[in-house]
């Protein structure tokens, strides 16, 4: 690949209050652009939503279909068509709902993992949480994959980016915070690790040492 790098959109730093007793509400936290729904709306996508998580929990993503769903929450076919679009749809909807509060937690949720704590002992808890929260969804996510690039532009991966480069700049880490932030998210991208504790038995705690292994490399002083 050639040519010049461009650089990420920026977000807000998450860490840096708008003013005394204020966080920053203007984060883009989840990878949706729905406006707001009606109450009805409201109710009917959160019964949809807790009828897949339960399917989920018992057959796994695979066997997950808009049939299926509708069964389970006792609905017809046509409204969670209506309410998703399709397969894919469903499956995003599922993500977006469980990356929301993921999000709280390392923006605005206790130290270490949220602010309070200094940035080095945050990007620690970073990866860790990362990993245990993404554990028990991985065919929930990689069945969502249907363009890899994708991964790689929806607002909820570039917000992650953002977090890491901002805690990066703040522990004075050498180099590029924005290639480093890809590098560490890079080491615990979803279907690698898959592959290492699906497929090769690799205990998640070895991961979670690669991880303090690779910020203790990063942040080290040049």
């Amino acid at each position: 690949m050639t040519g010049p790098v461009e650089p990420l959109p920026q977000l807000p730093d998450p860490a840096r209050p708008d003013g005394p007793g204020e966080t920053r509400k203007n984060l883009l936290l989840a990878p949706t652009e729905e406006p707001p729904l009606r109450a009805d709306a409201a109710r009917n996508r959160t019964l949809l939503l807790d009828a897949a998580s339960r399917l989920l929990s018992g057959c796994g993503a695979a066997e997950l279909t808009m049939d299926s769903v509708a069964a389970e929450a006792g609905v017809g076919k046509g409204t969670v068509f209506r309410r998703f679009g399709d397969r894919a749809g469903l499956l995003i909807a599922l993500l977006d709902h469980r990356e929301k509060q993921f999000q709280a937690a390392f923006l605005s949720g206790p130290p270490p993992l949220g602010p309070g704590a200094p940035a080095t002992q945050r990007l620690h808890a970073f990866g860790p949480a990362v990993l245990r929260h993404e554990c028990d969804h991985h065919p929930l996510i990689l069945a969502s994959r249907t363009d890899p690039l994708r991964t790689y532009a929806v607002p909820a991966y570039l917000l992650r980016v953002n977090h890491v480069a901002i805690l990066l700049r703040q522990a004075q880490a050498p180099g590029s915070p924005e290639l480093l932030a890809h590098t560490l998210l890079g080491s615990i991208e979803t279907a690698l690790v898959h592959h290492f504790t699906v497929e090769r038995g690799m205990p998640l705690e070895r991961l979670e040492d690669g991880w303090h292994h690779l910020v203790d490399r990063l942040t080290a002083p040049a």
